[in-house]
């Protein structure tokens, strides 16, 4: 493992211990319910689908810089994909608080591909 991919993996680590922490003890203090998908379902998504996207767009940008941007936005769009794929007991009405849900799901979602932009960004600056 490369010095770079060592480093994002640490960080992406963090970033979701942080922020699974945050949102558990949100969770925990205002909600008393059940809900569908546990917490930690919704952030070993997250933390899968961003691996994956990492480890894929730098294999690509050690081979070919020229179509790193092109397979990111088709990679984006395939993961946006995959949500609706996980959310779809949601909408299909098996969860009593599905707007909660869909707030749970969504919320470290955009902060997870925040992360990866930002990730990305800084790792093909250096490259």
């Amino acid at each position: 493992m490369t010095k770079e991919t060592t480093s994002f993996i640490v960080q992406l680590l963090f970033f979701t211990a942080l922020l699974f922490g945050i949102h558990y003890y949100i969770l925990s203090h205002f909600f008393n319910g059940e809900l569908y998908f546990p917490l930690w379902t919704i952030y070993a998504f997250n933390v899968v689908l961003v691996l994956i996207m990492f480890f894929v767009l730098y294999y690509i940008s050690n081979k070919n810089n020229n179509k790193t941007l092109q397979f990111f936005l088709g990679l984006t769009l395939l993961k946006m994909g995959l949500a609706i794929v996980f959310l779809l007991p949601l909408f299909l009405g098996k969860s009593n608080h599905a707007q909660l849900e869909i707030i749970n799901f969504f919320a470290p979602y955009f902060l997870f591909l925040a992360f990866e932009i930002f990730s990305l960004n800084k790792f093909l600056q250096k490259g």
